[in-house]
């Protein structure tokens, strides 16, 4: 979780294809606190660099991808680049999974504690 592995990609010529998916926060902490305590969360929220222009500064290729539609250009861009890349690929931080949201599980663990009184 540190990043440091692109400065070793580059130091040694290797070029993986990193994804990284921002939510802006830890989010299956997040996750399991509002399921378990619902509205009440701690020390999820992240301040994160816009993390593609930090890979450039080790000499990795990076892009910033915030809609859907523009990662296949994206990826394609990463495979020829010829060097380690990083495509930091901004999610909603309410999408938790590709079948639920924060609400919805905020909402499921609410309606349950008011079931259970």
């Amino acid at each position: 979780m540190s990043g440091q592995e692109i400065a070793t990609a580059v130091h040694h010529g290797v070029d993986p294809v990193i994804l990284v998916v921002n939510n802006n926060m830890y989010g299956t902490i997040r996750m399991h606190q509002e399921r378990r305590y619902p509205g009440r969360v701690h020390a999820t929220a992240l301040s994160n660099p816009e993390i593609s222009v930090w890979a450039k500064s080790f000499g990795a290729h990076g892009e910033l991808v915030t809609r859907t539609e523009d990662f296949p250009d994206a990826f394609e861009r990463a495979l020829a680049a010829g060097r380690a890349a990083v495509l930091e690929l901004r999610i909603d931080p309410e999408a938790i999974t590709t079948r639920t949201t924060l609400s919805a599980i905020r909402d499921a663990a609410i309606e349950g504690y008011r079931g259970g009184q």
